[in-house]
């Protein structure tokens, strides 16, 4: 009788896991509308611009280069003292950024990609790592607004 209440209660968890989400997925096209912007302004301005905002976000640059246009950052890292206490693993957390500027004619169109990075390790000397696409809007409009602002304080010097 145990073994069957086991058994059925496993299946049950299996089945309730496999359940689907209804959260709503975003189009490719989607994805890069809420990424992209176009500023009015050169090239060089826009991606020091960009270089400036994400230091101004608290992220640390990785690499920037104004010929090839990529810019890549990331967060300062936060592990997690509890899970390291109850699992004998590591857990750490961080954002990945990078932008990517490009001079359409007159224009420079930018486009950023935000990354949450979970990196765990055990005790066992096994790493994983889950990256997830940042998919609210919230964040790029945010360094957007915050871009536009320091375009105009560059042109207006």
């Amino acid at each position: 009788m145990k073994n069957v209440s086991v058994i059925l209660l496993c299946s049950l968890l299996l089945g309730l896991s496999g359940c689907a989400t209804n959260e709503p997925k975003m189009t490719p096209l989607e994805i890069q509308s809420m990424q992209s912007r176009t500023f009015e302004h050169p090239k060089d301005v826009v991606f020091r611009s960009v270089v400036s905002v994400f230091q101004d976000l608290g992220y640390t640059l990785q690499d920037a280069d104004l010929e090839t246009g990529l810019v890549t950052a990331e967060s300062a890292a936060s592990s997690n003292a509890w899970f390291r206490a109850f699992t004998g693993s590591s857990k750490v957390n961080q954002t990945r950024a990078t932008a990517f500027i490009e001079q359409i004619g007159g224009e420079s169109r930018v486009r950023l990609n935000f990354v949450e990075v979970e990196e765990t390790s055990s005790s066992w000397g096994r790493d994983d790592r889950d990256d997830t696409p940042i998919l609210d809007p919230a964040p790029y409009q945010n360094a957007f607004e915050r871009i536009e602002n320091a375009i105009f304080v560059r042109s207006a010097e």
